[in-house]
């Protein structure tokens, strides 16, 4: 019925008083619901794609002067030829769905490429950089693309491979949080909820397609605006699932709600085949190793001043260990004038967010008494960053030991005794269908945390790192291998919490993190006034994939924020230790482009398909970046046959190779194709390029049902 409007808009035009009896009609028959979940399925939607080269036969806009505020010329018209060179490049446009043909010429800079969601699109992928410190453990990828068109790509590359996916979706608040056809969906429009049901069910459907038929779960988060019509949405598109909803507080102070204080949201957990959730082990029993506490003294009363006995300096040798507790400074004197003697370093209580100077949390004598006993533990000491994670057994847990509550189990060959909690058959009980957390304010552990990791920059609502994290633990802790996708990841909090889950349990899980480059609203209103428009350098470093997710992401990793410092701060709860230790962890940041058929069949796309066929693999290891000139190639996980003469060499490489998952045979030889793959080893998937790619995308948009 979304169509009719347009068409009653178009009568009334024309003629007046037959356009309002129409449209008098039409509201009284829309206005008789039959029961159940019915919404429009709204005209597709468009994208524009400010940094695709524009070519003959692509939908346009013609974009607004630069200077100028206004939505600009939203029709959309065909590149009929391109003509000129250099910037005087100019398009001949011809319109674009009308009775009456209407054609002229515009420069191609005032261009932007349009994609609708019916469109056929051929994806690839451009690097945008990476962070290696995890060794051969997978990358988590975050790829910069409109997420319908990222979730396609990703049906070529890990259809029903996923075991978790994870989304905070636009919440519908009529605010100007959810931009949809380049504009936000206004609170008072009557098709409000029925644009929002159309443009998340478009993506549920992709979204099953990924996940695990047999044992996988999908979690989203929403508030009370549209959370009844969430559900109903879940039950229709995944009627073979188990479905339950949570309550979470994540606001403790609330926020006004028509005379209430909102002070919760709620998650639905959508189980699929196998998939069970993971109960809670409680802390102190099931024999789970107990929790060292951080020697740098937290709180109001974690500084210098409190406490001056509690500030003194500990030397290390160049192997990370304890060599010698110093005495405690008087308060007067600097710590600068502490100099270690050669071949040792020096370490102090970590500094203040504000600057000022910390403290630790025993005095020199207690922690000299400590180390003797084996109570003090340090992690890994990177003295070039001036990181010296230190952790130490509290008086209590040591008197437990002696009551028996504890138990000591051996020590480590540095002689530091591993702790854990009783065996007394594992105190585990299934979650709360309500949640109250200390660790789920949003405001402190979502907001506070992203100013600790990156200063000054501000992104709207960010979970708590840790609410995302208890989310994931009681779906995936017993999958260390497991796949996470967030479509909507925003900040990036899920990926920071899947490394946090790794770290751990020495996990290897991987995040795939999705999310558009989109500029604040605020912040569009000061570029264009400065003639600033999408795709220009100015503009696009200001989005929230470049100056936030892929920023924080990388500083999650390496331990130190955007300006190279390192982050001043500490985690909490489940493991706790300082910020600036980073993580052992791979991620590597994408750009999505859009492909022509003829391109990625004649290997001119190959750079851009390259990307695609490592995700495929596995995300890990070496990737094959151009064709190889010996018309082979192998690598850690995966191998490419471009030339079939060469097939004998490639089968001999294929079976030397240990973690072997998938090979690509380039061939339109379907009989060829298949006497390859007979003569794979046993578990390798043969893959026959580019067939599968096109076909796969040939087929996917060729309906909105």
């Amino acid at each position: 019925m979304s169509r009719l409007t347009d068409l009653i808009a178009q009568a009334k035009a024309k003629d007046a008083q037959t356009g309002a009896d129409l449209e008098r009609e039409f509201k009284a028959l829309s206005s008789r619901l039959p029961f159940g979940l019915n919404f429009e399925r709204h005209r597709p939607e468009a994208v524009e794609l400010p940094l695709r080269p524009i070519r003959k036969g692509d939908k346009v806009r013609v974009l607004p002067e630069r200077g100028s505020t206004s939505k600009g010329d939203q029709r959309l018209w065909r590149v009929v030829r391109i003509g000129g060179s250099g910037k005087r490049k100019v398009a001949d446009l011809e319109l674009l769905d009308v009775a009456t043909p209407e054609a002229k010429s515009v420069p191609l800079e005032d261009l932007v490429v349009v994609a609708e969601f019916k469109d056929t699109i051929y994806p690839g992928l451009v690097s945008t950089g990476k962070v290696d410190r995890g060794g051969n453990k997978p990358y988590h990828t975050v790829i910069n693309a409109e997420n319908y068109h990222a979730l396609k790509a990703l049906t070529w590359s890990h259809r029903g491979k996923v075991d978790a996916i994870y989304i905070d979706p636009p919440y519908n608040t009529g605010a100007k949080d959810w931009k949809y056809n380049n504009d936000y969906v206004e609170g008072d429009d009557l098709y409000r909820h029925s644009k929002w049901l159309a443009f998340m069910e478009r993506r549920l459907r992709l979204a099953k397609e990924l996940l695990n038929p047999a044992d996988s779960v999908l979690i989203v988060t929403i508030d009370e605006k549209e959370y009844l019509r969430l559900g109903l949405l879940l039950e229709q598109l995944f009627p073979e699932a188990r479905i339950q909803m949570l309550s979470t507080v994540i606001n403790p102070k609330g926020v006004p709600r028509d005379g209430f204080a909102r002070v919760d949201e709620y998650i639905f957990f959508v189980q699929f085949g196998a998939a069970e959730i993971v109960g809670d082990v409680k802390e102190g029993s099931g024999g789970t190793e107990v929790r060292w506490r951080g020697l740098t003294r937290t709180g109001a009363n974690g500084v210098r001043s409190k406490s001056p006995g509690a500030f003194y300096p500990i030397y290390f040798d160049r192997a990370g260990k304890i060599v010698r507790i110093g005495d405690a400074l008087p308060l007067r004197e600097d710590p600068r004038s502490i100099v270690a003697p050669r071949g040792q370093y020096v370490a102090w209580p970590t500094p203040r967010p504000d600057g000022e100077e910390g403290r630790w949390s025993v005095v020199p004598p207690k922690l000299r008494e400590l180390l003797a006993l084996g109570a003090v533990r340090v992690g890994q000491v990177k003295p070039d960053e001036g990181q010296f994670p230190i952790f130490y057994l509290t008086s209590a847990q040591l008197q437990a030991i002696g009551s028996g509550e504890l138990e000591m189990r051996g020590r480590t060959p540095e002689g530091v005794m591993k702790v854990f909690y009783k065996e007394d058959g594992g105190r585990v009980s299934a979650p709360r269908t309500v949640w109250e957390k200390v660790s789920h304010s949003a405001s402190e552990h979502g907001s506070g945390l992203l100013r600790t990791i990156l200063p000054d920059r501000r992104f709207p609502y960010p979970k708590s790192l840790y609410a995302v994290e208890d989310v994931l633990r009681i779906a995936v802790r017993d999958k260390q291998e497991a796949l996470v996708v967030d479509f909507f990841a925003g900040s990036g909090t899920t990926a920071h919490a899947v490394m946090r889950l790794n770290r751990q349990d020495a996990g290897r899980r991987q995040c795939i993190s999705v999310t558009n480059n989109e500029v604040a609203a605020d912040e569009q209103k000061k570029l264009r006034d400065k003639g600033h428009r999408p795709g220009d350098g100015e503009w696009e470093k200001w989005g929230i994939s470049e100056y936030i997710t892929k920023p924080r992401i990388a500083a999650a990793i390496t331990g130190k924020a955007p300006n190279g410092e390192r982050i001043n701060g500490d985690y909490r709860f489940t493991d706790e230790f300082p910020m600036s230790e980073g993580f052992e962890e791979n991620a590597e940041f994408f750009t999505l482009t859009y492909e022509t058929p003829v391109a990625v069949s004649h290997h001119l796309a190959f750079a851009r398909i390259a990307p695609l066929l490592w995700m495929r693999a596995g995300s890990r290891g070496r990737r094959i970046e151009k064709i190889p000139a010996a018309g082979w190639k192998v690598v850690d996980t995966y191998g490419l046959l471009t030339e079939l003469d060469e097939a004998t060499p490639f089968l001999k490489a294929v079976r030397k190779s240990k973690d072997l998952r998938i090979v690509y045979i380039v061939t339109d030889d379907e009989r060829r194709f298949q006497a390859l793959a007979r003569r794979l080893p046993e578990g390798v998937e043969p893959v026959r390029l580019y067939e599968s790619y096109l076909t796969n995308f040939a087929f996917a948009n060729g309906s909105e049902e």
